[in-house]
């Protein structure tokens, strides 16, 4: 099957649908699928290895997380690189100018679109003080989706929210992990020392971008009261974002280590003791997959992966979400209780080792086939300019 990926994100940028993009294009490239890809012009310019056509457009910063860069709605190019090699169908992995455009020529040129529901934007808009444009935002985005011939999601939890909301033709495909990348056996002595821990002492762990949406101010919270328990606890934040200064002047013991080569970041989770994830704004959460795998009990609120995969005091700890009290509780008694640690992460780490990244493949192709049984409706003549 010939496959167009169309996202405005890719490695190396660090964040979920890059990161699931980069493992299903492995997984897919590796089966003998010819892949496309469709994304903004990255700053070295250079070509992502092993695909068969790539077309890369201008990117404009997203305004207020300049950090995030969409798309250039490229129409005309994007007919023109689909008239050239027709794929089989095109993956839309986000919901940006370049999405939006991408949608617009494969309806006009009659190809089968799946698209990926991978960010949940209420939240976003609440995070950034837009709450007002919820319903804005979530009537554009079931447009977008509803045009689709399927929207993948990650979890049952959240296709049932969607179908509540009218989104239709919903297909859920979970996340994998790479258990043998990110193992408890990677631990190191040394990395350890380097934060100031010995091996006795207690090293809690946050992984994730710095940013509003990710529930910092209850990480602070959370961290200050652990360390009322045990004085000696070792902090360390393993990301980067618009909010890592502020975070620091909040926590000036923890060690900031930044964004984490990805062959350096399975040290960081199994040199650590437990890890905080107070995030509500996931629609997966890959972090809590890869701390599990890693043999670290996760503190998290029951929703997204934490809510699919954790049994509270079996593999982890999870609360009701937004319930800040509870979960500042469970993980204080989870700092006193070192014995847990260990039991509690042998547990998690059976729990994902089923989660392979193939058996993910094997979703999404039969996903992908599915909507290519299905022509889509034509929707106009293509305009004689954009041939």
């Amino acid at each position: 099957m010939r496959i167009c990926l169309v996202s405005e994100t890719w490695a190396p940028e660090v964040n979920g649908v890059a990161h699931t993009l980069g493992r299903l294009g492995e997984e897919l490239l590796a089966r003998g699928h010819q892949l496309q890809l469709i994304r903004p012009r990255p700053d070295d310019g250079l070509r992502q290895p092993g695909m068969q056509a790539e077309l890369q457009v201008r990117s404009l910063p997203l305004p207020g997380y300049r950090q995030v860069r969409l798309g250039w709605p490229a129409r005309r190019a994007l007919h023109r690189f689909w008239r050239r090699q027709r794929p089989d169908i095109a993956y839309l992995a986000t919901e940006g100018p370049l999405g939006w455009a991408a949608l617009g020529a494969a309806r006009r040129l009659m190809i089968p679109t799946a698209s990926g529901f991978h960010t949940d934007f209420d939240h976003y808009a609440g995070a950034y003080g837009m709450g007002l444009f919820k319903p804005l935002v979530r009537a554009g985005l079931r447009r977008f989706h509803n045009r689709t011939g399927a929207t993948l999601v990650p979890t049952p939890e959240q296709a049932r929210r969607l179908a509540e909301q009218g989104f239709a033709n919903l297909a859920v495909m979970g996340r994998g992990v790479d258990t043998g990348r990110f193992a408890p056996d990677k631990r190191d002595a040394a990395l350890r020392l380097a934060w100031g821990a010995q091996p006795h002492q207690p090293v809690v762990l946050h992984v994730g971008r710095l940013a509003k949406e990710k529930n910092l101010a209850l990480l602070v919270r959370t961290v200050r009261a652990m360390q009322a328990l045990r004085p000696d606890l070792v902090q360390v934040i393993v990301g980067d974002g618009p909010q890592r200064q502020a975070l620091a002047a909040e926590l000036p013991e923890a060690h900031f280590c930044g964004f984490v080569p990805p062959d350096d970041l399975p040290r960081h989770y199994a040199s650590a003791d437990l890890l905080l994830f107070p995030s509500l704004s996931e629609t997966y959460g890959n972090v809590v997959t890869e701390a599990m795998a890693s043999g670290l009990p996760v503190v998290a609120f029951a929703t997204a992966a934490a809510a699919l995969l954790i049994e509270a005091d079996h593999n982890g700890v999870s609360v009701a979400p937004e319930d800040d009290e509870a979960f500042i509780a469970a993980a204080c008694r989870l700092c006193q209780s070192p014995a847990r640690w260990g039991q509690l992460g042998r547990s998690a780490r059976l729990t994902v080792a089923e989660q392979s990244w193939s058996r993910i493949a094997d979703d999404f192709l039969a996903i992908l086939e599915g909507v290519r049984q299905v022509r889509p409706a034509p929707t106009h003549r293509v305009p004689t300019s954009a041939r």
